[in-house]
C-alpha cells in the first residue's frame, strides 16, 4: 500500500463532514479544494477530526477549545471578517463562547507546485 493511500484512509476516517455532518455543509468540491460552511452553535461540541492546509474565513465571531491527539488543549478567539491560515491539523473543538460560530473554510487538496528557477 502507498503512503499516498494511506493517508488518504486517514483523513478520509477523521473528515469533518462525515464526523459532524451537522456542522459542516459542503459548497464547492473539485481537484484542488473543497469549500466548507461551518456552523458550530455556542455550547456545542465536535469530536476528533482532520484538516489538510487551508483558510479560514470568519463570518461570525466566536471563542472555540481545541483539543488535540496529544491531550494538549487551547482557546481562541476570531474576530469577525479574520481570514486564518490554518496548517494541516487534527483537533476536536467545542464553542465556549456565547454565540455560534459561522465560518467558511477552504481546505487544500494538494500544494502548489513549485516553480522551476527562471
Amino acid at each position: 500500500m502507498s503512503l499516498l493511500a494511506v493517508l488518504c484512509t486517514t483523513v478520509h476516517a477523521q473528515d469533518p463532514v462525515k464526523v459532524s455532518p451537522q456542522c459542516y455543509k459542503v459548497l464547492l468540491e473539485n481537484d484542488q479544494v473543497r469549500v466548507l460552511e461551518y456552523h458550530l452553535k455556542a455550547g456545542e461540541k465536535e469530536p476528533m477530526h482532520s484538516h489538510p492546509a487551508g483558510v479560514v474565513y470568519v463570518l461570525s465571531g466566536r471563542k472555540l477549545k481545541f483539543s488535540y491527539p496529544d491531550g494538549r488543549t487551547e482557546e481562541k478567539a476570531a474576530a469577525t471578517g479574520e481570514t486564518i491560515w490554518r496548517e494541516p491539523t487534527t483537533h476536536a473543538v467545542e464553542n465556549v463562547g456565547d454565540t455560534e460560530a459561522h465560518a467558511i473554510a477552504v481546505d487544500l487538496k494538494f500544494l502548489a507546485r513549485i516553480r522551476p528557477h527562471d
